[in-house]
């Protein structure tokens, strides 16, 4: 909204200065402002109101150190992320931008998800919350919108850096580009030279016009994509600060993403795929970052509020869109490592005791207790260590993942 009232004064009135709205480097540092101090000011009185509806945490008895001390805490906090994320968009991006319409769904369907969850674990006493198969059907309801769109949508292009040819004018200032917007289902390898592939080329055996039925090959790719990373957001988000931690670490290496992807002369610079209009999406991951580590204020051990599935299927499902929009959603199990590994845990453990179980009639377990960051729980690390050691491996991911823009 205010991004429109100043191109409006710059662009019709000519006041000066209003023109540093056009700019999305200070529109991104303004919300990340903006989040932070919703998060941290407001936030105290959100977790005010949950305190007040007795919206607390029903800790179940896993034997872990300090457990007991956090039932009653107030749940439902992923309402802080996702009222400090939509505001600072609603003022400062551009709202006909389809990759923001696309994202601001992305945030309302799954946190409407993980409150109807929540709200059942804690007003319905059903400790088991929104039963799995309607969770999965939301899932892929929303897989289908965001592949639908980012498949269908004529706003949605791509320039193929191997393909097109900039020229400078240096006297005028004017890029011009000699190759056109294209639709395209093209995504990036990592690691890989020529590191652009097409999920259409998968249909090549189906002869002339494959490229016109991608979509069965693209839409299943997006719902996986969408499913699996917003569980492992929900997996990780089991001790104080790790999955807020975890997701803020992700989400800024996904801005110099999209920020590189949507800046034609960057994009050249760096040989990779230029995608108009995604740069946009880097005020949105701006706020949405500023909103994480403004709710780490409260999550930190000893956290005073959880996020609450509310929280983590909303944090995982916006991830996933971004990766998938700014073409690099092969990377997330390098980039989300960490929601990655946790899921693996869960996996593994299960099938390992359903295994041994069938064979021997006594179920064995590989870890001490799923997901992951239990098991170094029951080891007897405290919660403090395990998130910052989990903080550090983000990290390390985070700039592999960054190198990659170079490194192939």
């Amino acid at each position: 909204m205010l991004y429109y009232l100043f191109e409006y004064l710059y662009k019709t009135l000519n006041i000066p200065g209003t023109g540093v709205f056009q700019y999305i480097t200070f529109r991104s540092g303004l919300a990340v402002i903006l989040s932070l101090m919703i998060s941290t000011i407001y936030g105290k009185k959100i977790i005010g109101f949950l305190r007040n509806q007795q919206v607390g945490e029903t800790v179940r008895e896993l034997g872990l150190q300090g457990q007991n001390e956090k039932a009653g805490t107030p749940t439902m906090g992923g309402l802080i992320i996702i009222i400090a994320t939509l505001i600072p968009v609603l003022l400062l991006t551009k709202l006909n931008n389809i990759y923001i319409i696309l994202l601001i769904v992305t945030t309302l369907w799954m946190g409407t998800i993980g409150f109807i969850d929540d709200y059942i674990k804690i007003f319905k006493k059903d400790k088991q919350g929104l039963k799995g198969i309607f969770k999965v059907i939301g899932q892929v309801g929303l897989g289908v919108i965001v592949g639908s769109v980012l498949y269908l949508h004529p706003g949605v292009t791509i320039r193929n850096e191997q393909l097109k040819t900039i020229e400078i004018n240096r006297t005028e200032n004017v890029i011009s580009q000699a190759a056109p917007e294209i639709k395209s289902t093209a995504t990036t390898i990592p690691f890989v030279k020529n590191n652009e592939f097409d999920y259409a080329q998968l249909l090549q055996w189906a002869g002339e016009g494959y490229e016109n039925w991608a979509w069965i090959v693209f839409i299943p790719i997006v719902i996986f994509i969408i499913t699996a990373v917003s569980n492992g957001a929900n997996l990780t988000d089991g001790i104080d600060g790790l999955a807020a931690g975890t997701s803020a670490i992700s989400v800024v290496a996904l801005g110099l993403f999209t920020f590189v992807s949507g800046n034609i002369i960057f994009s050249s610079y760096l040989n990779i795929m230029y995608i108009p209009n995604s740069g946009e999406m880097t005020v949105f991951i701006a706020a949405f970052a500023g909103a994480l580590i403004g709710f780490l204020w409260y999550n930190s051990y000893p956290a005073a509020v959880f996020m609450g599935d509310t929280g983590s299927l909303t944090i995982g499902g916006i991830i996933a869109v971004l990766a998938i929009a700014v073409r690099k959603e092969l990377l997330i199990p390098l980039l989300c490592g960490i929601f990655l590994v946790e899921n693996f845990s869960v996996v593994i453990q299960v099938t390992y005791f359903k295994w041994t179980k069938k064979r021997t009639g006594e179920g064995k377990r590989i870890f001490l207790m799923s997901p992951l960051h239990h098991h170094y729980q029951k080891k007897g690390y405290h919660e403090s260590k395990i998130v910052t050691r989990f903080w550090i491996v983000g990290i390390i991911l985070a700039i592999l993942s960054i190198v990659t823009l170079k490194l192939r």
